[in-house]
Formats: C-alpha cells, sequence, structure tokens
C-alpha cells in the first residue's frame, strides 16, 4: 500500500492554506452506506458519484459535434461515441479504483512519485483543461439564458459568474444531495432528447447497424460540410474523453466510508462503485447517441448550416428544417427549441458543480494549496469569462450570424487543451493501476484490462496529437476557415512544436513516475515483499 498517509498537515494562512491531507477532505468518508443488505439497497447508497462523473461526457461541448456529425454522415460516427463511451467507462472504472483502494486520488499519486517542479507544470496544465471546459460551459449558459429570457449575451454571460452563488448553497445542504440534484438534471436533459427523437420516427434499424465500428468512421473522405469523417470522430472523442473526470473520479470515489483494514469492505466498493459509473456512463452514451440521431432524423438532411447553439435553437423551430409533419406541428408550438434551450442550462449547471470540485482537487494534490469552493468557482469563472466577453465585444458591430460562429469557434478551438491534458491524465493512471505498489496484487489491473487500457490509452494519445496539425487540425482552426497559406503553414510548425513539447512532458513524467516506485521500494522493502 502506498505512504500517501504519512504527512497530513493542514495550516490555516487566510482564504488560501497549506492541504495535504485526504482528498476533498471535507466529504472524504462522510456518505455512510448499508452492509449486508441486498443487491440494490447497497447499489443506492453507492450510487452518485458516477452521475458527477457522467456530467462530463455530456457536457455543452458533446453538443455540436454529435449534431453535426449526424448531419453529415448520417449514423456512420455512432460507432464512435460508442468506442468513446465503452473507454471511458474502463478509464473511470481505473480512477475510481485508484481513489478506493490507494486512498489518493489522481493528482495526489501522481505528486506523490514526482518531484515538485513537474507538479506545478502538470497542474497548470490541467488547470488550463478545466478552464478550457468551462468556456464552453460559459457560452452554453449564457446562450441558454439569452434563448430563454432574451437576456443580452454580455449580461447573460455575466450572470454565469453568479452561479457561484448556486454552489456556496450547494455545500450546506451535504454531498448526497448534491448528487440527487446532478441526477434529476441528467435526467431532464435525457428526457429533452428522448422526446425529440421519439417524435422524429428515425430508422432504428439503420441506428443498430451505425453502431458497428468500421474503417470509414475514420477515414479521410468524403469531405462534407467543412469535415471529414475522422476530423468528426476525432471530434467526437474529443468532446467525450476529458482529462478533469479522471481526476473528480478519483476523489469522490471515496466520499463513501470505508474500512480499509477489511480487503473485503474495498473490493465490495470498488465493485459497487464501478456498478454506478458504468450505470451513469451508459446514460451519457444515450445522451449523445439521441444527438447524433436529432442530427439525422430530426432535420433535413444538410438543413442545419449553423451548427452553434444558436443555430440548433433556430432549426428546432423552423419548419422548414425540420423532417415530418409530427415535428413541424410541435415546432410551431416553441416546445422544441424551449425545451433545447432548458437542457442546454441544465447541462451548463451541472458541470458548474464537478468544475468546481476539480480544480480544488488537482490544485490540493499537486501544490498542496487550498481555498474555500466559492472563491475557487469566483476566480476560475471570472478568467474564463475574460475571452468570452472579447469574442462578444469583437463581433457587437457585425451580424448575429458572424457573433454566433465567432462564439462557436471560440468553444471549438478552447477544447484544444483537452488534447494536451489527456496524455498527463490516462498514462498515470494505468501506470498506477497496473502497480503493485499502489493497488497491491488483489486490486491490480487484470491482464485484459491492462491490455484493453494500454490499447485506449495509445489510441486515444495517437488521435488527440493527430487533430493537432493539418489544415483541417485544431491549430489551424485558430485561424478561422479562410486561413492563408503562409498561416496554415505556421499552424503546422505550431503543431508540431507542441506534439514534441508534449510527449518530451510526458517522457519525463513517466520517467519520474518509475523513479518514484523505484525509491519507495527501496525505502519500504517490507511492502513490496508483502504486497507480492
Amino acid at each position: 500500500m502506498s505512504d500517501n498517509a504519512k504527512s497530513r498537515t493542514h495550516r490555516d494562512h487566510g482564504l488560501i492554506h497549506y492541504a495535504n491531507g485526504p482528498s476533498l477532505e471535507e466529504i472524504n468518508g462522510t456518505v455512510t452506506v448499508p452492509k449486508g443488505k441486498g443487491f440494490w439497497r447497497t447499489l443506492f447508497a453507492y450510487s452518485g458519484p458516477g452521475a458527477l462523473v457522467a456530467v462530463g461526457y455530456m457536457d455543452p461541448g458533446n453538443w455540436s459535434t454529435s449534431i453535426t456529425g449526424g448531419q453529415n454522415f448520417q449514423y456512420l460516427l455512432m460507432s464512435t461515441i460508442l468506442l468513446s463511451s465503452l473507454i471511458a467507462m474502463l478509464l473511470q472504472y481505473m480512477a475510481a479504483k485508484l481513489g478506493i483502494v490507494s486512498q489518493m486520488d489522481l493528482a495526489q499519486a501522481i505528486r506523490a512519485r514526482t518531484s515538485k517542479s513537474l507538479g506545478v507544470v502538470l497542474w497548470i496544465m490541467t488547470e488550463l483543461a478545466i478552464m478550457a471546459t468551462d468556456i464552453a460551459e460559459v457560452i452554453g449558459a449564457a446562450i441558454a439564458l439569452y434563448l430563454l429570457f432574451h437576456i443580452p449575451l454580455v449580461i447573460a454571460v455575466f450572470i454565469t459568474v453568479f452561479d457561484v452563488l448556486l454552489l456556496l448553497l450547494l455545500t450546506k445542504i451535504g454531498f448526497r444531495k448534491i448528487e440527487a440534484i446532478v441526477v434529476a438534471l441528467i435526467l431532464v436533459i435525457l428526457f429533452v432528447f428522448v422526446y425529440q427523437v421519439a417524435l422524429s420516427d428515425p430508422n432504428w434499424a439503420n441506428v443498430i447497424g451505425g453502431l458497428v465500428p468500421s474503417a470509414k468512421a475514420f477515414a479521410s473522405t468524403p469531405h462534407i460540410g467543412g469535415q471529414t469523417p475522422l476530423t468528426g470522430s476525432l471530434g467526437i472523442i474529443g468532446a467525450t474523453v476529458m482529462p478533469h473526470n479522471l481526476y473528480l473520479h478519483s476523489a469522490i470515489s471515496q466520499t463513501r466510508k470505508i474500512d480499509h483494514n477489511d480487503e473485503e469492505d474495498v473490493a465490495r466498493t470498488v465493485r459497487f462503485s464501478s456498478w454506478d459509473s458504468n450505470i451513469q456512463l451508459t446514460a451519457a452514451f444515450f445522451v449523445n447517441a439521441l444527438l447524433l440521431i436529432m442530427g439525422v432524423a430530426v432535420f433535413k438532411s444538410g438543413a442545419v448550416k449553423d451548427p452553434s447553439f444558436f443555430g440548433l435553437f433556430q432549426a428546432l423551430s423552423d419548419t422548414s428544417t425540420l423532417s415530418n409533419g409530427i415535428l413541424i406541428s410541435v415546432a410551431k408550438t416553441g416546445i422544441l427549441s424551449t425545451l433545447f434551450a432548458v437542457a442546454l442550462l441544465a447541462s451548463g449547471q451541472n458541470s458548474t458543480i464537478t468544475g468546481t470540485l476539480t480544480g480544488q482537487v488537482i490544485m490540493e494534490g499537486f501544490v498542496h494549496m487550498k481555498m474555500p469552493l466559492w472563491l475557487r468557482r469566483l476566480v476560475t469563472r471570472l478568467i474564463s469569462v475574460i475571452p468570452v466577453l472579447i469574442c462578444v465585444s469583437m463581433t457587437s458591430g457585425e451580424s448575429a450570424i458572424a457573433e454566433h460562429e465567432a462564439l462557436n469557434t471560440l468553444m471549438n478551438n478552447s477544447q484544444v487543451f483537452l488534447a494536451f491534458a489527456l496524455p498527463f491524465s490516462m498514462l498515470p493512471l494505468l501506470m498506477f493501476t497496473d502497480s503493485n505498489i499502489e493497488m497491491g496484487t488483489r486490486f491490480r489491473n487484470a491482464a485484459w484490462v491492462k491490455v484493453l487500457g494500454w490499447i485506449s490509452v495509445v489510441s486515444l494519445t495517437f488521435l488527440n496529437l493527430r487533430n493537432l496539425p493539418g489544415n483541417d487540425g485544431q491549430i489551424a482552426a485558430f485561424f478561422g476557415d479562410n486561413a492563408s497559406k503562409s498561416e496554415l503553414t505556421l499552424a503546422n510548425i505550431i503543431a508540431w512544436v507542441l506534439i514534441v513539447a508534449i510527449l518530451a512532458l510526458l517522457a519525463w513524467t513517466i520517467y519520474e513516475i518509475m523513479k518514484g516506485n523505484r525509491r519507495y521500494r527501496l525505502e519500504h522493502p517490507a511492502a513490496e515483499v508483502s504486497a507480492e
């Protein structure tokens, strides 16, 4: 077992103070679970953390990629959504197991085996990834407020800052109730899309056929609507598997009260946490699948010219874009577009809760600093609001379409940081859960988990980095749709420099983790013998 509990200290220095205690100390081990009860009652007691994780798999960043993928390639990319969801289940299982068995979250585990300087670098990188995700949430929530209540965008952006008050309220009611609120908001989102897809009466045989993996889903042709199947798949993968979810799950999996001296109690917690995670991620899969089906069946093929939230809202109220008479008659009432905006708002509020908790996890784990959740949220949100306000102000004198496109481009471009940060959460997670040192013989990854884990991690890392260079790559997207030849050349140079830097930093991370494990073996030879 690891030496994570060697120094548990807590020194107050105003709002920001040193912290090196249990992960999310205020809620760690606070939820009591029954013993010796039936399967369903026990599962209910362990259910909740999986919902907070699943939120990241259905946040506003996923919406346009799935709907646009359906518009352009029909059901071809359903298999990409399925594969992404299965990989997510595997990674989240490992993240939860790491937290439960080692009593460390992923950030703490990395920091325990690496140097302070690397910890600071990885903290900054992960913070940027969280802020990038927060930009999508700001845009989604602000647009939802604009669409539902006709609040000017600039004011709506500022209103999103005040969701910190919601967070303050939630911290007073207990973690179990926070889990219940998140589940309720997920059900709202699921209901909206089930209702809209049911009205569209899709071809279910083609839907099921699309779930069968095909090389065509990663082909470079055809080129439709500024997208190829490859770029569509990469967009879905990039929006689905996010680094902050691995940090979050390894922390909140520790909220249940466990007797760590009882191996059977630990094993039961791992098993039911896996059930919880897989059930909630299955719900996230259905939401993303429904979004893609919307792109195919709700709208006429190629009818959605504007894949932004504004465009989708407008398309759901425009009878000329909808696919059948039932949808048209319902759209005339405004229900379809209103429900879409409600789901968008619910998604943004869900992400508020999980993003703030994740920020606290990585700050405490990597640099041993702690601040109140409300202050953490306020600082992160104010920083995330700045680029959105700049984007809105720069397009204020232009047409509404130009403003919509600029916001959509900002949201898509902000996701580039996720490609940077993802390998630095996946690879250490796999190394730790493969290790006797962290997990012991019983809880280290089984052979099939190890094989699938490495295939998934290497594939996702490759695909994320593969999406950086090229004329359709994420870096080129920063120069807009009409980039010049010199700008595309510069974009490719930047992309390859970033790839080299990421691989070098990744090699540094792996080296330090391996060196940390060797040091631990030398300092604790008895622990290694007992693990074997």
